[in-house]
């Protein structure tokens, strides 16, 4: 194995064996388990936030933007328990995930999407969450509204994928030709 001068995939399942995370990931029901919070949570934050996101690229115009607002910690909670669950997919088998180019296709889908909700609270939420219902939604928000969207669809599309992309634990991106 090349010499991983940023991780230390090792480290970190030594972690999850001392804290007992493994011995529960790797018990009969902790991997089911935690999938199916991975799921509701999943569901829980596409449900949300995609509905706020197509509201404001025009669909279904007739549901106040506010009201579709009121909603969005429904999708924060999603992501906890996405962030919780996880976590503790993540430290059970870090090597598989560190070095797995569906993985960090999705940790960047979701580092884009974090990006995207930082610029749309400090830069338009107050003009756009403030319109009556008949406003057109600016374009900067509608192009907000679909790169949350995309990056969404995008982490649920790239974390299908971690299951088909098992790679060896010595492929990584950023640790040299040399090794």
């Amino acid at each position: 194995m090349r010499h991983d001068p940023i991780f230390d995939p090792d480290a970190i399942v030594r972690f999850a064996y001392d804290t007992g995370i493994f011995g529960f990931m790797n018990s009969k029901w902790g991997w089911p388990v935690m999938e199916t919070v991975h799921f509701i949570g999943l569901s829980m934050l596409i449900g949300a936030v995609g509905a706020f996101d197509l509201r404001m690229m025009g669909f279904a115009r007739a549901i106040p933007l506010a009201a579709l607002h009121r909603l969005v910690w429904v999708g924060v909670a999603g992501f906890a328990l996405n962030i919780f669950s996880g976590g503790l997919f993540f430290v059970s088998a870090a090597g598989q995930y560190l070095y797995n180019p569906a993985f960090q296709l999705k940790a960047l889908a979701m580092l884009i999407a974090g990006i995207n909700v930082v610029v749309f609270y400090t830069t338009m939420s107050k003009q756009v969450l403030s319109g009556a219902i008949e406003a057109p939604i600016p374009a900067a928000a509608r192009v907000v509204a679909g790169v949350s969207l995309i990056s969404w669809l995008g982490v649920v599309a790239f974390g299908r994928l971690l299951t088909f992309f098992r790679p060896p634990y010595d492929w990584c991106a950023w640790c040299g030709a040399g090794g």
